[in-house]
């Protein structure tokens, strides 16, 4: 065929999903060749996405692409990184093991996305976008949902960027306050505070000179 072009980039997840399925059966292999067979059935997959036209079989993907390509694709489809410099077999089953979906709840990521309204049904969904994609647009929309609840909670003189970054050492000094004052106090701010030796590593304080009272109201 003549020279052409194909321009990779991470598949969308459905696409994503059948090749992974189709990949996780390179476990049975048991010779390079086998291995090959299973990685060719892979980009054929991913040649629905990429060149439907070379989709229909893997002759279509065997007569079109030598193993450095099948390997470069491989990697850019969905990150399953083989080189020609080691035993093939091995490589795969280890990249097998490492791309498990089992520690992965899509489902409940897509959920939080599908609930954006852009998408008629999940099939639509995962023909659109791809896992970076998808990862994108949750963690724009949870940083535009925590602006929003602080825009709100500034409404009503909370700060929660306050609340997400305590400072550790802020923490300490009012757990000491808390002792110094024998409970009456949790604010390192606070006056009552600064009793005892508190007091002095301030240079100043209740008993050198300050006093204070409790008013009961």
């Amino acid at each position: 065929m003549d020279m052409m072009e194909i321009e990779l980039s991470p598949l969308k997840i459905k696409y994503l999903k059948e090749l992974m399925s189709r990949f996780e059966t390179i476990k049975i292999s048991e010779t390079d060749e086998q291995a090959i067979s299973v990685m060719v059935e892979c980009v054929r997959i991913a040649m629905q996405q990429y060149y439907p036209e070379f989709s229909n079989s893997v002759d279509d993907v065997e007569d079109n692409f030598d193993l450095v390509a099948i390997y470069k694709i491989l990697d850019a489809a969905a990150g399953i990184k083989i080189n020609d410099e080691e035993p093939v077999l091995e490589q795969a089953k280890e990249e097998q093991s490492d791309s498990t979906w089992d520690n992965f709840d899509l489902a409940k990521l897509e959920t939080e996305v599908f609930l954006l309204g852009i998408w008629k049904n999940y099939d639509e969904l995962e023909k659109s976008i791809s896992i970076p994609e998808l990862t994108a647009i949750l963690n724009s929309r949870r940083e535009l949902n925590f602006e929003e609840r602080k825009f709100l909670a500034a409404l009503q003189g909370v700060d929660l960027d306050g609340q997400q970054q305590e400072d550790p050492q802020k923490k300490w000094e009012d757990m000491k306050a808390r002792v110094f004052s024998g409970g009456a106090t949790s604010d390192s701010n606070d006056i009552i505070a600064l009793q005892g030796i508190n007091a002095q590593k301030a240079g100043f304080g209740i008993g050198m000179g300050l006093s204070y009272e409790v008013v009961k109201g």
